[in-house]
């Protein structure tokens, strides 16, 4: 596949994106005022954004954050919620491979759910310019990043953000998150209900944050064994 990687296509990819930015900026506020009562300055969690820059991976390290910083245990946490990204961005390779690897690794940094999608539709239509991906990843960066400093800072002259019920934010971001995820059918609850009862089972008996880990795992397992059920039936 013949490809181009020009600034026209950026600058295309990320006007295309605009809406959908719009719509991550909400989540960034949350992201925001969530840091805000975890302890982070806005420089760290301007610097999270800039850095990570995964919605998920960055509202559950927040969930996990406590002192001492159980590093191991959301390093494991962030690094399983972020292992879909290694078959997704597989699918850009015909697509970026001819720009160069600076210019596809490069692109790749800023590969979120949204602009992925958006960037494999304008890839399965024909087009040839795979600056209109980096261009996808830059306008959500944007969002993400701003949306974030903005959340932060309004969110420290919130003093009792549990009389607001803010401090029930992160827990509501991440059931809301959980609903696209279902298809409607009795048999895809077995992984939530297994994920949910090996963590609370283990909540009393591991240190830490490790339940969580422990929960995400089982739910993960039970459900690869359930779709290889499915494929050899």
């Amino acid at each position: 596949m013949t490809a181009t990687f020009t600034a026209a296509g950026v600058r295309r990819g990320y006007l295309a994106t605009l809406p959908v930015a719009l719509g991550v900026g909400v989540f960034g506020l949350v992201y925001g005022l969530v840091a805000g009562q975890k302890g982070l300055s806005l420089a760290e969690t301007v610097l999270m954004s800039a850095i990570v820059f995964a919605g998920a991976a960055q509202m559950l390290a927040l969930e996990l954050w406590q002192e001492p910083v159980p590093v191991l245990s959301l390093t494991i946490a962030v690094m399983i919620i972020n292992l879909r990204y290694m078959m997704m961005t597989a699918v850009l390779r015909p697509w970026l491979a001819p720009a160069g690897t600076l210019k596809a690794y490069g692109s790749l940094f800023f590969t979120a759910d949204e602009n992925w999608a958006i960037g494999v539709a304008e890839m399965r239509r024909g087009g040839k310019d795979a600056g209109y991906y980096l261009g996808t990843g830059l306008a959500l960066w944007s969002f993400w990043v701003l949306t974030g400093a903005i959340g932060r800072t309004f969110g420290a002259f919130v003093t009792e953000p549990g009389l607001l019920g803010l401090d029930f934010v992160a827990v509501a971001v991440f059931l809301a998150l959980l609903i696209p995820m279902w298809e409607g059918k009795g048999r895809n609850l077995l992984p939530w209900v297994i994920a949910g009862s090996v963590a609370w089972a283990l909540h009393a008996l591991l240190p830490g944050t490790w339940y969580l880990l422990a929960g995400g795992l089982a739910g993960s397992l039970a459900g690869a064994l359930q779709l290889r059920e499915r494929q050899t039936a």
